[in-house]
């Protein structure tokens, strides 16, 4: 059944595309977290290995979250890792040690490479594709970003 929401096919198709390229780096920043999770070293395993359990818990939900968004415009959701490491522009690749700053400056980097982007599409979904909701919805997901970067960010010493 056709998708009747006000919004322009082209525009719902356009956002859709936006969409997807964050479905693909909230995914890849979930496996980072996880491999965060899984590989963490240190003598403040026990404390991360939690921390990261609940920071890639909250990027589950958020991946969902997208994937809705995108079908409730109307579209598919891609959904092969080979299709996310297509559209993302994170890196899967570590830069640092399996220590917990290590993994939390990597994994901040990408949070607030996360937010940047968003932050960059939330005038352009309401004003370029009068797409408020997504607006709206991306507006919240880059808040969620904001506090899963200060968390990280607390973490650091230096």
């Amino acid at each position: 059944m056709k998708t009747q929401t006000g919004i322009t096919n082209n525009n719902r198709k356009a956002v859709a595309e936006e969409l997807s390229k964050v479905l693909a780096d909230e995914t890849v920043l979930y496996t980072k977290t996880k491999n965060a999770h899984w590989n963490i070293e240190g003598p403040d395993f026990y404390d991360k290995h939690k921390f990261f359990e609940l920071q890639f818990g909250q990027l589950d939900e958020l991946i969902d979250n997208v994937a809705e968004r995108i079908r409730s415009i109307g579209h598919y959701a891609p959904a092969t890792l080979s299709s996310f490491l297509g559209l993302t522009h994170l890196t899967e690749q570590n830069k640092y040690q399996n220590t917990s700053q290590g993994f939390i400056k990597e994994l901040l980097s990408d949070h607030e490479s996360i937010i940047m982007n968003l932050r960059g599409h939330i005038q352009s979904f309401a004003a370029d594709y009068n797409d408020l909701g997504t607006s709206d919805f991306i507006t919240g997901l880059m808040e969620t970003h904001e506090k899963m970067a200060w968390f990280l960010r607390s973490h650091l010493t230096n």
